[in-house]
């Protein structure tokens, strides 16, 4: 192809490159200039023109995009019209797409005339989805790169549709005493939604103790009721191929494949067999409808695909659904500005408890919580203010001395007050009396404290965001530069221990009573370590 300024007295059958302009009429780029045209143009005082113009052997732009199209043909997989070098393949069913990446790879490593951008592997899709878009980027692509194209896809496929098919599938929850209702009806819905989504049907659950024999039993209930595949929710996580889940699938008469996957949420996932029938044993985070690892394991068997323990190894390069928060965000403004990984998850509900009950003896007779800054905001206004920027959901106010002065200073403010008539009885009296103002719903509470005005939304939710009790981190804790702070996170499970404290002290020594339940969060900003005591102290705090 020869791509220039070209003379209008060679211009006929030229491709133009650049929409022309003129009086009364426009040409757009990709004009085939023909006889009226090019009188147009030089009606127009034009000489010449930016144009492309073929040569023997080139295939213009929309014929090497629809034969490009025919050679990826493959069922369930339709093509669109070729439109300035476009093709995009199109989903005709709900299925799951799975690539040739070294095929892709090697058509796209041709010329740079030809590509062809698609959907990651194993993406789940549904009909008139694209899967895939061709593109031609010059005006024609040579014949014999075009040939070599078609001759890569005349023996294997690119991409392929595998159609999700109607499995009946087969649920069994084992209980523990102290196990709330409402964690087994997540359970039942979340994975409902899933198996729907995938043109599944779920079969009544079963529900049995957390004991070998009993779940192996009712999982052989389930394979006479016809089920296609069989799922253990189990009330504890197994942490071992030989724990209650995978024991009940062997004692069922079914093998374990393999235990763990490189992919996060979902390590814990079980994968076996009985009688053919796969067998999973699910991760806690199962539980939630956010994206985990079973969910690409679920994909692949609705889809008909053998899930082996070598694919499982083989999940790791973008396994990390989550941002991992045990580790320094690399940039201080991480700290101040949540990433979009670092919103609290879909369905977390979790309760801001204020502690603004003390006396503030330090500062005696000034209550520091209602002194104002330079621009006339109270600490404690300033305190509140960031709680309802995060998405903690009631805040909750624990108010003591002084209290009808705090309830006046946030006058107008969607909050809830928690009155603590013990307060001078010390810190746990006021913690208890906000415990008790927690709403049933709450599924943790975070424990902020009055005079840590700095403490910003955007952080309260990095702590809400790493707040995952079914993969362990139950307290979640922010630090700064290998320093404990504040406002600490706690799962809804441990407020009985957080009741029966005493004494002019918090919770946070029981941090060391469930060390493995602790998920540290590491800011840049020193917020999280700062408290104001003392008249210099507010008088050099920030505005």
């Amino acid at each position: 192809m020869i791509f220039g300024p070209t003379p209008l007295s060679e211009a006929r059958g030229a491709v133009l490159a650049h929409t022309q302009r003129l009086p009364g009429k426009v040409l757009k780029k990709g004009t085939v200039l023909d006889a009226a045209a090019i009188d147009a143009l030089r009606a127009a005082g034009r000489a010449e023109v930016i144009a492309a113009r073929m040569e023997p052997g080139d295939v213009p732009e929309d014929e090497a995009a629809h034969r490009f199209a025919e050679a990826m043909a493959t069922p369930l997989v339709a093509r669109t019209r070729a439109v300035t070098g476009r093709v995009n393949l199109v989903a005709e069913t709900a299925g799951l797409l799975v690539l040739d990446p070294g095929v892709i790879d090697r058509l796209n490593g041709i010329d740079e005339s030809l590509t062809i951008a698609t959907l990651p592997n194993y993406s789940p899709v549904q009909a008139r989805d694209m899967l895939a878009t061709i593109k031609v980027i010059p005006f024609a692509v040579p014949g014999h790169v075009l040939a070599v194209a078609e001759a890569i896809l005349k023996p294997r496929r690119a991409l392929t549709l595998l159609p999700f098919r109607p499995l009946k599938v087969g649920l069994v929850l084992t209980e523990l005493p102290g196990i709330k209702d409402s964690v087994m009806q997540g359970a039942v819905e979340a994975t409902e939604e899933r198996v729907r989504g995938l043109c599944g049907t779920l079969l009544p659950p079963e529900v049995c103790a957390h004991d070998e024999g009993a779940l192996a039993e009712r999982l052989a209930r389930l394979r006479r009721a016809g089920a296609d595949l069989l799922l253990v929710a189990g009330a504890s996580a197994t942490v071992d191929r030989r724990d209650v889940g995978p024991a009940a699938i062997i004692r069922a008469g079914g093998k374990i494949e393999h235990f763990g996957m490189p992919v996060d949420p979902g390590n814990l996932i079980c994968l076996g067999s009985i009688g053919g029938t796969p067998a999973l044993v699910l991760p806690g985070c199962a539980r939630s409808p956010k994206l985990n690892g079973f969910d690409w394991v679920l994909q692949r068997i609705f889809a008909g695909q053998a899930v082996t323990a070598r694919d499982v190894m083989a999940m790791g390069v973008g396994g990390l659904l989550k941002e991992i928060e045990l580790r320094p965000l690399p940039r201080e403004q991480a700290a101040r500005t949540p990433a979009p990984s670092l919103v609290p998850r879909r369905g977390r509900k979790v309760a801001a408890l204020i502690m603004a009950a003390g006396r503030s003896r330090r500062m005696a007779p000034l209550n520091k919580l209602l002194v104002a800054d330079a621009k006339g905001a109270t600490m404690i206004a300033r305190v509140v203010d960031q709680a309802l920027a995060s998405h903690a959901r009631p805040v909750i106010v624990v108010t003591g001395h002084e209290r009808e002065r705090i309830e006046e200073a946030l006058a107008g403010r969607a909050v809830v007050f928690a009155h603590a008539e013990d307060f001078s009885d010390g810190l746990s009296a006021s913690l208890r009396a906000g415990l008790q103002a927690v709403p049933p719903e709450a599924e943790g509470v975070m424990v902020c404290l009055g005079d840590m005005p700095l403490v910003t939304g955007a952080m309260m939710d990095r702590l809400i965001a790493a707040f995952d009790p079914e993969e362990g981190a139950r307290i979640v804790m922010p630090t700064c530069r290998g320093k404990q702070g504040n406002p600490m996170l706690w799962d809804r499970a441990l407020i009985p221990e957080m009741m029966a404290v005493t004494g002019d002290v918090g919770a946070r020594h029981l941090t060391g009573v469930h060390r493995d339940a602790v998920a540290e969060v590491e800011m840049a900003d020193d917020a999280v370590l700062r408290d104001f005591d003392t008249t210099e102290a507010m008088k050099a705090m920030p505005g």
